[in-house]
């Protein structure tokens, strides 16, 4: 089964959490705290691995957390970092943000990585909060969350070549005659239901990846057929072979399939018109061929290159070869995505309004809810069985304006505020002593 586009969770490794710990060894007094830090969680790494061809391996495992960084230890001893999660994609594979449809990456040559989900760093053990005024702290982090978001894997075949053209004009058959790619041939339409790749070489040593799309037909940018399925995989090649049933054996005009293919081209992506275009004639070896094809050529003149072939006995095949090695040395790689960037590096000092570290709401039970990025992360790193840690997160809402943005919305002793899954009271009069 051909599978080119996932959604998959991907989450970073939390950080190992800090230690609270004093050195209690003989003949050292005063020994102080000695509690080390959490270790790093992994980080999730997509790694292009050359042998892939699709995204088959995602059906069946969509969820990919790293592990977490190992807990700090007693004597100053920091935690172990965790390994990074490895996950391989075949080349070709685009990364996009499920949420907000951002391009991430996109992933190309072999042994290419990119970090999706980083892992939290380590929480502080009790050595790091000592001061002068509180030499033996009973503080220590929780280690920071792992990022997680959901993304989409979509595959677009790296081929320089890729041919077009209706259902059952011959596509597959002057695949299978021009290199290895063995693929399903038969009278009926949409034989071939997915991608084919085939590596062809020329007589005089040249070669390329050639690609057989499964048919289009009108409204294919509309998802008709199978063609919206698979347009995607023809924005990287850099040479559209356009095949065209010359002899008309299922009636159709052949000047109206070159007019539909390309305008089904065109709206997918406008930028499809921009790659160069060769016309091959197939099926010469029938009759009627070679009226059709003076009228064909009559018509769109001689902008356009045509070749006259037939796959099934291999007549023209050689020429029409050459010609696209040719157009693919005169031809530059089309990148897939816009970028704006200058040719000259500069800094760009832009000014972004900073996102509120809390939002507050009211629940039907009339209980505030506390939400935001910032807080729930401050929430998570406070190790709440001691007093101090708790004392310490208090004191950190207060900076915050939590205390008073609260009092605004009218809450009072005793109100109930949530924070995730937990619950606290609300202390107007709170004495951080």
């Amino acid at each position: 089964m051909f599978v080119d586009q996932v959604k998959i969770y991907v989450k970073g490794g939390d950080g190992g959490n800090g230690m609270v710990a004093f050195r209690r060894e003989k003949y050292v007094p005063k020994g102080g705290p000695a509690g080390g830090d959490g270790g790093k969680g992994g980080d999730v790494v997509l790694v292009v691995d050359e042998g892939l061809r699709t995204l088959m391996d995602f059906r069946y495992q969509r969820h990919f957390k790293a592990p977490r960084g190992e807990n700090g230890m007693s004597k100053n001893q920091h935690g172990k970092n965790a390994e990074d999660l490895l996950v391989k994609v075949p080349p070709g594979t685009v990364v996009i943000d499920a949420d907000t449809n951002e391009v991430l990456a996109d992933l190309t040559e072999a042994g290419q990585r990119f970090v999706v989900a980083k892992g939290g760093r380590g929480g502080r053990g009790n050595t790091r909060f000592a001061t002068a005024a509180n030499p033996a702290p009973e503080i220590a982090e929780n280690g920071e969350p792992g990022e997680e978001r959901n993304v989409i894997l979509e595959l677009k075949l790296l081929a320089d070549v890729g041919l077009v053209g209706f259902p059952s004009v011959g596509k597959s058959t002057l695949l299978s005659v021009v290199s290895a790619a063995r693929p399903k041939i038969a009278e009926y339409h949409f034989t071939t239901l997915a991608p084919n790749l085939g590596v062809v070489e020329t007589e005089d040593g040249r070669s390329f990846v050639m690609a057989d799309l499964p048919g289009l037909i009108e409204g294919a940018h509309q998802g008709v057929g199978l063609g919206h399925q698979f347009l995607r995989h023809i924005e990287r090649t850099r040479v559209i072979v356009h095949v065209i049933d010359m002899a008309a054996v299922e009636g159709r005009d052949p000047y109206d399939d070159y007019l539909v293919i390309n305008e089904e081209l065109r709206q997918y992506n406008l930028r499809l018109t921009e790659r160069p275009q060769i016309v091959a004639a197939n099926k010469m070896d029938m009759p009627n061929a070679e009226e059709n094809l003076r009228r064909f050529r009559e018509k769109v003149g001689a902008a356009v290159p045509v070749f006259p072939i037939s796959a099934a006995t291999r007549q023209g095949v050689r020429e029409l070869l050459f010609a696209v090695a040719d157009l693919l040395e005169a031809t530059p790689e089309f990148p897939l995505h816009e970028t704006n960037e200058p040719a000259v590096q500069r800094v760009v000092y832009k000014y972004e309004k900073e996102e509120a570290p809390f939002v507050i709401t009211r629940d039907s039970d009339g209980a505030f809810r506390l939400s935001g990025e910032k807080i729930e992360k401050l929430f998570k790193m406070t190790d709440f069985s001691r007093e101090e840690s708790v004392r310490r997160f208090a004191r950190q809402l207060r900076a915050m304006g939590v205390d008073d943005a609260l009092r605004e919305r009218g809450a009072k002793d005793g109100d109930t505020v949530r924070l995730l899954d937990y619950e606290f009271e609300f202390v107007d009069d709170w004495d951080e002593r």
